[in-house]
């Protein structure tokens, strides 16, 4: 434990400065003098722009939480060893995009989710359906039935400096409207191989689980990324999704409920500094390829397995992470001009940009589902299997277990879990599912649970 101890240590430093005063007065300390104006003026200066973007922005942040069935079979009681029908909660964040109540997030944090409840700002708790996910890029749009909301601004991702200041809001740990500052220390990452596209912005602001989903934003609190994952092993070490990405996805997503992206139908792989001296080319200039689809569009644009393609619609490509992103900034359906390099000459083709094959998006539990809140207590009642009354030794204690519980509902805002047991409804002793119901009729359930070791009363009310 610390405790403040500035008043102690002022009062010595006076009465040695005293002393020493005395004994020779002419000196002085060096660590007495105040900090130069200017430089104190400029450190106030950055700060002001943080506390600036922090009231900016934070309005246009929300808390995403979510509930997901638990598959963990260690931490089930003995009756659902076998099967897990237990739902535990999440969280993570998002930023509103539109003052109707869509909200840019993550996929991984919404993709498992039994229901989803966005909380804003000014303390409004509101159900959210979701309007389309793309996987390959995680990011997920969802809506919540709400107007007049503040909104973010996407930024221009492109035109980020490396080095440039930026700021991170979220809820790490879900401890909301966290700020966090720091740099943007790279760009273009890929090649983590968490996700189908990847062309992250990297940055050194603390990032935490919870914060994914929430924004990136530079000093004027435009969104440059929706911060997604970071390096375990590291420290300092976070990805954000580029806002220029964000904002394809979301514009296909509000169209079209999904994301089309367009592909070359290549396989592809850097130059190293022997393969380009094999091919005749400087290191660099270009992606080697090294497969094409027999349907795609580069075998229509006469591309074949070693050429490399050094230019995409005039701009230049140096690896594989720079050809993909430069494909998919194009939409289905457009041609667009390739330069090829064949046999150390350079010549142009042209390429009519098809959709990228994807498997279809699987339905997340909620979509399956259709959750709702429950109209009456949220939870089915089931028998304790007579085996484990006799393998447990339970004559004579509870009949009744809760095999699930309906996220968003009375019971599951009370408290309520899957697989407690009920060892008592409204003064009646270890109760039968139908008697726990009866007792139920009057609009309001008082019950003694069980959960492991532990034993205590709820009410449960409709």
């Amino acid at each position: 434990m610390t405790f403040a101890r500035r008043s102690t240590i002022s009062s010595l430093a006076q009465v040695l400065a005293l002393t020493v005063t005395l004994a020779v007065p002419t000196l002085a300390f060096a660590d007495s003098k105040a900090p130069p104006v200017e430089k104190t003026s400029k450190a106030k200066e950055l700060s002001e722009a943080f506390i600036a973007v922090a009231d900016k922005v934070s309005p246009s942040v929300v808390q995403i939480d979510v509930t997901v069935r638990d598959e963990s079979a260690d931490q089930l009681p003995w009756w659902l060893k076998k099967k897990s029908e237990s739902i535990i909660h999440g969280n993570g964040s998002g930023v509103i995009i539109s003052s109707d109540g869509y909200i840019l997030t993550n996929n991984h944090v919404v993709e498992d989710a039994l229901s989803i409840t966005v909380r804003t700002k000014d303390g409004k708790i509101l159900p959210a359906k979701i309007k389309g996910r793309d996987p390959a890029t995680d990011l997920a749009v969802v809506k919540i039935e709400a107007a007049g909301l503040v909104s973010a601004k996407l930024g221009d991702s492109d035109a980020v400096k490396v080095g440039e200041w930026v700021v991170a809001v979220g809820s790490p740990f879900g401890l909301s409207y966290s700020v966090t500052t720091g740099v943007v220390s790279a760009k273009g990452r890929g090649g983590l191989g968490m996700n189908a596209v990847e062309d992250y912005l990297q940055t050194d602001a603390s990032i935490n689980p919870g914060n994914s989903g929430g924004p990136l934003v530079n000093l004027s609190g435009e969104v440059l990324g929706i911060n997604t994952m970071i390096v375990g092993r590291g420290s300092g070490i976070g990805f954000a999704v580029p806002s220029n990405m964000c904002a394809r996805v979301v514009a296909q997503i509000m169209k079209n409920g999904k994301v089309v992206r367009a592909w070359l139908g290549v396989g592809v792989q850097d130059l190293t500094p022997d393969l380009a001296k094999a091919f005749k080319v400087e290191p660099y200039a270009g992606v080697l390829i090294n497969e094409t689809s027999d349907t795609g569009p580069a075998a229509g644009a006469k591309i074949v397995a070693g050429d490399i393609i050094s230019k995409v619609a005039g701009k230049n490509v140096h690896d594989a992470q720079d050809l993909i992103r430069e494909v998919i900034n194009h939409d289905v359906g457009t041609t667009i001009a390739i330069e090829v390099i064949r046999a150390g000459k350079p010549y142009e083709t042209k390429a009519l940009l098809s959709a990228r094959p994807e498997a279809p998006v699987k339905p997340t539990p909620m979509e399956e589902t259709k959750t709702s809140p429950s109209s009456g207590y949220g939870v089915t009642l089931k028998p304790i299997p007579e085996e484990a009354i006799v393998k447990y030794n339970l004559k004579g204690k509870a009949q009744t277990y809760i095999s699930f519980v309906e996220p968003n509902s009375v019971a599951d805002k009370a408290g309520v879990q899957s697989g407690d047991a009920v060892l008592e409804v409204s003064a009646q002793t270890n109760p039968t599912p139908d008697q726990v119901k009866a007792a139920g009729t009057k609009g309001s359930l008082l019950m003694r649970l069980q959960r492991k070791e532990a034993k205590f009363y709820v009410v449960v009310t409709k």
